[in-house]
């Protein structure tokens, strides 16, 4: 493919590594270079973390909510301009099929980038409290809305575009100003984005997006005394140790982590149309989704008939090519993310009943593919049905009641997302409330949107992402006395 040489954006220039350094940026689906990123140093970390603190310090960003709304609306216009071209980075380095790049990874994304704008015009940043008398003097008291300073991103491969936007997104809105490190396995999605950037009207320093594949590297995002702010999407393990990072300077961290979410299948509900879309959504984009539903919960005396369907539909389900917009789902991220998977396949063949896949798809001969891969009578306790696998592996749980399946759809360290499935719509309702998670839908309702909080309970993270709810992760809160 065709994508000029990439550069990072530091205090409003595009610019290679400082050291001159790059790596290869790898495409999953043939395991060939498609080109290189910037590596970024330490200096490029320091550098862009100063910028984006003098700019925050400036004040104009900070303090012009109206500014603030037509420079996204003007980087919302730019990238609409440059879709196609992030369309097809994106379905290059990620690996995700071009229609699910259409229909989530990337078209989306730059549709949603409006919403901030629009919220901005009617969020009340500053507003009274009645008076109040405190020794013998009455004073009045006012709220106010300000910006959390300098913000420091950090996202994954998975959804690089989409997740990179969404922080971006919200921290402007709210007048912040960001340091953005992109996911080493997908620098483009970050450097194109650093090029619509740099085209808008955005003050140098505002933004600052680098690259980099030296974890060390990034770890100075999350301890330096001049980072206000780190958000993170990615594993709980990571979300742990940032955390710890961030504790000496006592920063803000907002976690978006991993999940290990329950689709629940209810005794009334009709398997034959219920069960082929709940177990398709965990294969999609290869099972490389935090809210994912891996876990599919079916009542112990239709354990057989599900099984049976879940077979029919793996036995179907599109996959290879991304670049072909039948195929639902490609090949994982890398080498690594391959052993990882393939590994935990070996555990579920140990530990329960392998109803079909299990391994790696050998009609490809380049490329990181596994099978559609799902287990029977998964026990909730295994390893299986407990740890993230980020790959497409689904675990079919069987359950003895409403209670149970609540009991069990909640015994899991994660609480991300979920779905509840049944011909009574209330008692779907019902079950859904009992469930522990951040987000759920009942009867395929869909929660997704740019206007609903997004986030987790328990492990799978802390804060919100979308919504007044995520732009207001990105505040303080100021109490003002005033005399009458």
């Amino acid at each position: 493919m065709d994508i000029e040489p990439q550069k990072m954006l530091i205090d409003g220039d595009l610019v290679a590594a400082a050291s001159g350094r790059e790596y290869d940026n790898i495409n999953p689906a043939t395991e060939e270079v498609l080109g290189q990123a910037p590596d970024a140093g330490a200096d490029d970390v320091e550098r862009a973390i100063a910028a984006a603190r003098r700019a925050f310090d400036e004040g104009r960003w900070a303090g012009d909510p109206e500014f603030r709304a037509r420079s996204l609306t003007q980087l919302q216009e730019k990238l609409r301009e440059k879709a196609d071209v992030i369309r097809e980075a994106h379905t290059a380095e990620v690996g995700m099929p071009v229609g699910l790049a259409h229909a989530v990874g990337v078209d989306p994304p730059i549709e949603w980038l409006g919403y901030w704008p629009e919220l901005m015009k009617s969020y009340e940043w500053e507003y009274e409290r009645p008076p109040v008398e405190f020794m013998g003097a009455l004073s009045k008291r006012v709220v106010r809305r300000e910006p959390g300073g300098v913000v420091a991103g950090i996202t994954p491969w998975n959804y690089p575009f989409q997740l990179n936007l969404a922080k971006l997104g919200a921290a402007l809105a709210a007048g912040c100003t960001v340091v953005l490190k992109g996911a080493p396995d997908t620098p483009w999605s970050a450097t194109l984005l650093a090029q619509a950037v740099a085209e808008t009207d955005i003050p140098a320093g505002v933004v600052n997006i680098i690259t980099t594949q030296d974890n060390s590297v990034a770890e100075i995002l999350t301890t330096h005394r001049e980072v206000d702010h780190v958000t993170f999407t990615g594993s709980t393990q990571t979300g742990r140790l940032i955390m710890r990072n961030g504790a000496e300077t006592i920063k803000k961290v907002s976690l978006e982590l991993g999940g290990k979410s329950a689709a629940i299948v209810l005794d009334d509900a009709d398997l034959a149309s219920v069960i082929p879309a709940a177990a398709g959504i965990a294969c999609m984009h290869s099972g490389q989704g935090c809210a994912l539903m891996t876990r599919l919960l079916v009542p112990r005396s239709l354990m057989g008939a599900a099984s049976e369907i879940v077979k029919a539909v793996y036995s179907q389900f599109p996959y290879g090519d991304p670049n072909d917009p039948a195929n639902m789902m490609g090949p994982l991220i890398n080498q690594r993310q391959l052993d990882r998977v393939l590994g935990y396949m070996a555990k579920g063949k140990a530990e329960a009943d392998l109803l079909i896949g299990g391994g790696r798809a050998e009609q490809f001969d380049k490329g990181y593919y596994v099978q559609p891969t799902a287990f029977a009578d998964v026990s909730n306790d295994s390893t299986i049905a407990r740890e993230e696998i980020f790959g497409p592996v689904l675990s079919l749980i069987g359950y003895d009641d409403d209670d149970d399946a609540v009991r069990i759809a909640n015994a899991s360290p994660y609480g991300l997302s979920g779905s509840v499935f049944s011909a009574d719509l209330e008692r779907g309702i019902a079950v859904a409330k009992r469930i522990r998670t951040g987000s759920i839908g009942v009867n395929g309702g869909n929660f997704t949107a740019p206007d609903t909080p997004y986030g987790g309970y328990k492990q799978s993270g802390i804060g919100r992402e979308y919504g007044v709810e995520g732009l207001e992760d990105f505040l303080e809160t100021k109490a003002m006395g005033l005399p009458v």
